[in-house]
């Protein structure tokens, strides 16, 4: 079972990058939750209106860990933009039966030639 979680999950993040919304939206349950700092308890719906969008601006995504325990797992990963900036982020997702019930997103420092950018409060 981890490893299928584990293949779930690398599976997304390969559909996020291929701007591939039909895979994503079939692994995400019906009653799917995202929160993130800037979105709070966001149901599929308003997930796909506010937070989709066309997935040129990354020019790749490193998954540096996966960490699988029954029916949740952490992902951390390293994200560079087309534009040199990157950040590292860690999200927590949570299983019900083969799907993705819920996806809370930690954010971590955006930089910019290997300089930390600050982020307007």
């Amino acid at each position: 079972m981890p490893d299928d979680r584990e293949r779930l999950i690398r599976n997304l993040f390969a559909a996020y990058l291929a701007n591939d919304r039909q895979l994503v939206s079939d692994a995400l349950a019906d009653d799917f939750r995202f929160t993130s700092p800037f979105d709070d308890d966001l149901d599929k719906e308003a997930y796909f209106e506010r937070c989709w969008r066309d997935t040129g601006w990354i020019a790749r995504h490193d998954i540096e860990r996966i960490f699988v325990a029954g029916d949740e797992a952490f992902v951390t990963y390293h994200c560079l933009a087309t534009d040199g900036r990157s950040f590292r982020n860690t999200e927590f997702f949570a299983f019900a039966s083969d799907k993705v019930h819920r996806i809370d997103v930690y954010f971590g420092a955006a930089r910019q030639d290997g300089r930390f950018l600050p982020q307007p409060r």
